[in-house]
């Protein structure tokens, strides 16, 4: 725990950290985020542009499909301005209100990321258990309730970890293990009793990511004994696939968290590179890949994809000549 006194008190400034041992190829470093952030935001976008523009999408599949967008551009939007700070800049200071903003936001979306790959299950697992309930169950103003419960969900569990951390004090300058602010990261950066919040962080991810994991795992427990009981192989197959994407994205976005956890939990025997790694591949890859696995996946959206590529370039021949 770092020591305070009276003459390095607050306001309190945190120093971001860059990849240790390539501080000077910040901006070689930064070419290729900038290119992952890109590829989000297109990438998202374009799922909820084509989402929006078909009616026949209007479905709960889609719709929490373009939830997942939202929480990608979210969760995208909430690390690039202090990500490309210190790669393309090297700007490295951040105030603790401008970083606990950050950690909020950053938080908040990683568990609505998590509530909505849980809706999307719940989701799978009605369209495949009950079929003939599954219009009756997922309706419009059903799925409205459960995007405002996701919204409140994680916003309200992350408000009290921001208050506890903000309560405590800490050095003038504290440097920090990433480019943007995690809520283990600021706290172990506080000169006074980190209990409560180190409780309370444990309290959020053990009932919410944690929790979030089971349910998932229970649902396709429960998917796949009704599969199994399909006496038809094609069937089965035509049933399976439909899950294909989901199982793909919450792979991606449970798999680097479960070995950060990991690593954290056995961090004498890992490399601090491997830890910061991860975390770089937990908060970027997800935001990238997910709408890259549904385009390919979906025949729906990948169809609407290619007529829009294919109009541009029939629009850009036209305007050629």
């Amino acid at each position: 725990m770092p020591t305070c006194n009276e003459t390095n008190m607050s306001p309190a400034t945190f120093l971001l950290a860059g990849i240790p041992g390539l501080e000077a190829d910040g901006p070689w470093i930064s070419i290729p985020f900038c290119s992952l952030y890109l590829i989000a935001i297109l990438g998202n976008g374009l799922i909820l542009f084509v989402i929006k523009t078909q009616q026949n999408l209007h479905q709960p599949m889609y719709l929490f499909l373009s939830m997942l967008s939202v929480t990608d551009l979210g969760l995208s939007a909430s690390t690039l301005p202090t990500m490309l700070s210190v790669f393309l800049f090297n700007t490295r200071e951040i105030g603790i209100d401008v970083c606990l903003t950050q950690l909020f936001f950053i938080h908040t979306f990683l568990l609505m990321e998590s509530s909505v790959l849980l809706a999307m299950a719940f989701d799978r697992f009605v369209a495949i258990r009950h079929p003939l309930r599954y219009a009756l169950t997922l309706t419009s103003a059903r799925i409205g309730n459960i995007g405002l419960a996701i919204i409140i969900r994680g916003a309200g569990l992350h408000i009290p970890s921001v208050i506890l951390l903000k309560r405590l004090p800490y050095s003038r300058i504290q440097p920090l293990s990433h480019s943007y602010c995690l809520h283990p990261d600021v706290m172990k950066m506080a000169c006074a009793d980190t209990t409560p919040s180190s409780f309370y962080g444990l309290f959020i991810v053990l009932s919410s990511l944690g929790l979030d994991s089971v349910l998932i795992a229970l649902s396709y427990i429960m998917i796949l004994q009704t599969v199994l009981s399909i006496t038809s192989w094609q069937e089965r197959l035509k049933a399976l696939n439909t899950c294909v994407s989901h199982i793909c994205v919450t792979l991606l976005f449970y798999t680097p968290l479960i070995s950060l956890s990991m690593i954290h939990r056995f961090k004498t025997k890992a490399l601090p590179q491997s830890q910061i790694l991860l975390s770089y591949l937990h908060l970027l890859f997800p935001p990238v890949l997910n709408p890259i696995v549904y385009s390919i996946k979906t025949k729906e959206i990948r169809k609407r994809i290619m007529k829009i590529f294919q109009n541009y370039s029939t629009n850009g021949l036209q305007w050629g000549h």
